[in-house]
């Protein structure tokens, strides 16, 4: 089975996508980490990738599709994935070709989230930094849901809730 956690950032995503992944046996693919690990290569795309995490930009449809694609070959990923954090724009959803099972998004107030974020105390979690990511997320991400409600493999869940009692939530509604 693979499966998409969506949300926006500090919507507790990954901590969800860990969970999942773990309970069910199968590996879990963070997008994020990937991006991190290639704009730390000395190359064009690293450059590229870096300058967009530094300011909160989307990195470039085509490029991320290629790694996440690539990296989604990989005979880890063969039993099944939870892919956190991919796709993040609907150019993205579209023209991934890789198969998707569910969609699980977690519902999670923009105050809510600079609350967590704030709280993370990370360089690259300023106030003015969260507000252009969440900004960034509704008019880049929230599209996807409409793709995917459309598609029948969306999942709904209230994100402000704690840890467990959202786990068990997907659970139940994915029928696990």
């Amino acid at each position: 089975m693979n499966i998409v956690v969506m949300g926006p950032v500090g919507s507790g995503k990954s901590t969800q996508a860990q969970l999942l992944a773990s309970n069910l046996g199968i590996s879990l693919f963070n997008a994020g980490d990937l991006l991190h690990f290639l704009s730390m290569e000395d190359t064009k795309e690293g450059k590229e990738i870096q300058r967009a995490m530094k300011t909160g930009a989307l990195v470039d449809d085509k490029l991320v599709l290629s790694h996440v694609e690539a990296h989604l070959k990989g005979e880890e990923h063969k039993n099944g994935v939870i892919i956190d954090g991919f796709p993040r724009s609907l150019s993205q959803a579209e023209n991934f070709s890789f198969p998707i099972d569910k969609v699980i998004y977690l519902k999670v107030s923009d105050r809510v989230n600079k609350e967590r974020l704030l709280k993370r105390e990370r360089n690259d979690d300023t106030s003015e930094i969260i507000d252009k990511r969440l900004n960034l997320y509704h008019k880049e991400t929230e599209p996807i849901l409409n793709y995917y409600r459309k598609k029948g493999v969306l999942i709904e869940i209230d994100g402000e809730r704690p840890v467990s009692i959202i786990f068990e939530d997907i659970k139940r509604e994915m029928g696990i």
